[in-house]
């Protein structure tokens, strides 16, 4: 038996080792690589400048806001039993976006007052798609998608309202920001951001057991001792407050919550013990490759991250809509 069970845990292990390496090695490209060129045997004092306060800053914002995406997901996915729940999807990016919007027309002035506000619409957009989600016969795979349509649109109007009223300079930031930018990332927003992701994992990796058992069914985890109503609201806030923090640093990155978590899935299974931390790691991987690709490719312009994640989600999104 215990040789059993050391030999399934072989594999989730060799594996987080191979993720590991693989964030380290995307961490040194993304260092590396950029519109320009940087002589790093022997940097000048222009160089140390765009690699320490322009680039690491930007590279490490772009890990975390991965790492939030992407361990948001895979709770909501395990939590609702459903492999289509996800931030961008559901609405609960679209409602960070919004209160990030509002805090920066009425309080511009006050930097900390974004991700509050981005967490408040980011759990007001979950609380109300979970609410139309739900029915009688309890929720399925149509309804929670249509409550998410239905909620995304609805605050993209309201987005779309709010920012024609806006001249045209700050109407250029502002698309540019929604569609996904990781090109105003600040030492503070990556401080924020870092703290929150490492404590979210903490508090969902926490989670794991009971959610294994309530992906089984609700009634089942309650008959095994799980407080239900407990585990949904730790889920959904701590979701909330990762999605929250990386849409006020970076805009909206769509898919990472959608993508990463079925990979991992797909490679070690579905015991989230392990899937939520890969997740965390496997999330800063491709939103480090995606914004490498994005201020690369055409450099010195740049295109929006989110428009490179959604060039890879949107075809994943179809196949497993089909599947489903």
């Amino acid at each position: 038996m215990r040789v059993d069970a050391a030999q399934n845990f072989a594999r989730p292990r060799r594996f987080g080792g191979v993720l590991i390496l693989l964030l380290v090695g995307a961490l040194a490209l993304a260092a590396f690589f950029g519109s320009e060129r940087l002589n790093f045997s022997d940097l000048s004092a222009t160089d140390s400048t765009i690699l320490f306060d322009i680039r690491l800053p930007r590279v490490l914002l772009g890990a975390t806001v991965g790492a939030s995406l992407a361990v948001a997901g895979a709770s909501l996915q395990a939590l609702l039993r459903n492999p289509l729940a996800e931030p961008y999807l559901l609405g609960v990016s679209n409602g960070a976006a919004l209160g990030t919007m509002l805090a920066f027309v009425l309080f511009a002035d006050i930097e900390f007052v974004r991700p509050l506000m981005a967490f408040g619409g980011a759990a007001l957009a979950t609380f109300a798609v979970y609410q139309m989600a739900q029915s009688r016969a309890g929720m399925n795979v149509e309804r929670l998608v249509l409550s998410g349509v239905i909620v995304t649109t609805f605050l993209s109007s309201i987005i779309v309202l709010l920012t024609s009223m806006l001249d045209a300079t700050r109407l250029r930031s502002f698309t540019f920001w929604l569609l996904g930018d990781l090109s105003q990332a600040t030492k503070g927003g990556f401080y924020v951001t870092l703290v929150v992701v490492v404590i979210g994992t903490i508090v969902l990796t926490s989670q794991a057991r009971a959610l294994n058992l309530m992906m089984i069914g609700e009634r089942d985890a309650f008959d095994f001792g799980v407080e239900v109503k407990r585990v949904r609201l730790i889920v959904f806030s701590t979701a909330a407050a990762l999605v929250g923090v990386s849409v006020a640093a970076s805009g909206s990155v769509g898919y990472v919550g959608l993508i990463v978590p079925h990979l991992i899935r797909l490679t070690v299974g579905s015991d989230n013990r392990f899937v939520i931390p890969y997740s965390a790691v496997a999330g800063a991987v491709f939103v480090l490759c995606a914004d490498t690709f994005a201020r690369t490719v055409i450099a010195p312009r740049e295109l929006p991250v989110g428009a490179i994640t959604a060039l890879i989600g949107a075809p994943l999104f179809i196949y497993l809509l089909r599947k489903t």
